[in-house]
């Protein structure tokens, strides 16, 4: 009998910033596979809070009781990078109908790109069907509560930017997302 291959699955996103949502998606995808690398997209067509540098290291630190679970940034092609790390699978979640929409067609997308992957979706869990990253960083930046949405360290960092921004006399802060 043959030993089964190790299954590498990757999790691409932006991740500006982390959430309860993204770091439950993670863990149990990471219960599904051998090895589930978080990977944070550097190049988003959209405008961030955070830097590239800040998201890795806040999902480092969501992430850190997770043995088989690494944190990296990549700049290319989602299936390029998916390739480049031997992963067969590339995991997604899945809140609301309209992000089935985007999710499936990306997906398509994606399959024609590299028909050698797949593309898992995981429900969210009911309880993180209303976050999104932009619903956090509007709610933090009107001076909102986040503590049950995001780790304690990413609600300060959020504060910190958000204060800083006032500083300066930026009034607006450009929320865009495609999903998050």
């Amino acid at each position: 009998m043959s030993k089964p291959t190790e299954v590498r699955a990757i999790y691409p996103g932006t991740f500006d910033p982390v959430h309860h949502g993204h770091i439950d998606i993670a863990a149990r995808a990471a219960k599904l596979f051998d090895h589930l690398t978080v990977a944070i997209y550097a190049r988003p067509l959209k405008n961030l809070l955070f830097s590239t540098e800040e998201r890795e290291a806040m999902m480092v630190k969501a992430l850190r009781d997770i043995p088989n679970v690494s944190v990296r940034t990549y700049r290319q092609l989602t299936v390029e990078y998916a390739r480049q790390t031997g992963a067969r699978v590339v995991v997604r979640g899945l809140r609301v109908i309209s992000d089935f929409e985007l999710e499936f067609q990306m997906a398509l997308t994606n399959k024609k790109l590299a028909p050698d992957i797949e593309f898992v979706c995981l429900m969210t869990s009911q309880k993180y069907a209303f976050l999104s990253a932009s619903t956090v960083k509007e709610i933090a930046m009107l001076g909102g509560c986040v503590d049950t949405m995001v780790p304690p360290y990413v609600a300060t960092a959020m504060s910190a930017k958000f204060e800083g921004l006032a500083s300066t006399g930026e009034e607006n802060v450009e929320l865009v997302s495609l999903r998050d």
